[in-house]
């Protein structure tokens, strides 16, 4: 009887004790949201640029230098024609290793180049350019041109395109600058006709 009133007599706190020691209730679901929280993986950056067969709006042609984009295409046929000089001036061998027949495809070369130039400053974005160099690899490996030509070329329509304004040359030099870097990588690729090393021909004659 005893023991039955001892467990039934519930246990009191004291008001000091209360003091002392108060109850601090952990708000429910504070953990799951901590790692909530750290399992949500960061945005990626927004695009520069949309595509709209994704929904998105399509790039600002506009949004660049387009009065100095439509001088460059005016001026395509003279940016061309002194682009060559100009790579000819830098590499002398572009004379001796191209007839005439050559020398004027490399002419509309200089012209096409002209034109993604244009849509770069056009719109302020460099990867009209420098997405073209990507592509036009295997064209000029069965044209037995190599891509380091085709970025002496580009250095020639550097020079030959001016005029355009300080904004619009940034523009013009940043385009420039990526299709020229993907031409020196891509020219170094197995294919291209490249001048080869003397020593590495040697040494891999008949593999």
């Amino acid at each position: 009887m005893t023991q039955s009133r001892r467990a039934a007599t519930p246990k009191t706190i004291s008001p000091a004790n209360a003091a002392a020691k108060p109850a601090t209730a952990k708000p429910a679901g504070a953990r799951a949201t901590k790692r909530t929280a750290l399992a949500v993986p960061a945005l990626p950056p927004e695009p520069t640029h949309h595509h709209p067969n994704l929904g998105l709006a399509p790039a600002d042609m506009t949004a660049g230098f387009p009065e100095a984009a439509e001088k460059l295409r005016g001026d395509s046929v003279r940016i061309a024609v002194h682009a060559l000089q100009d790579a000819i001036e830098r590499d002398p061998s572009i004379a001796a290793r191209y007839d005439e027949s050559a020398r004027k495809s490399l002419l509309h070369d200089a012209e096409t180049l002209t034109e993604r130039l244009a849509m770069c400053v056009s719109s302020n974005d460099p990867r009209w350019l420098a997405e073209y160099a990507e592509w036009i690899g295997p064209i000029y490996r069965r044209r037995g041109v190599p891509l380091a030509d085709l970025a002496t070329l580009a250095e020639g329509i550097r020079t030959a395109a001016s005029g355009l304004g300080p904004d619009a040359t940034v523009a013009r030099d940043k385009a420039l600058d990526a299709a020229i870097e993907v031409l020196r990588k891509n020219g170094r690729l197995a294919g291209d006709r490249h001048k080869r090393n003397a020593l590495l021909r040697w040494l891999y004659r008949g593999v």
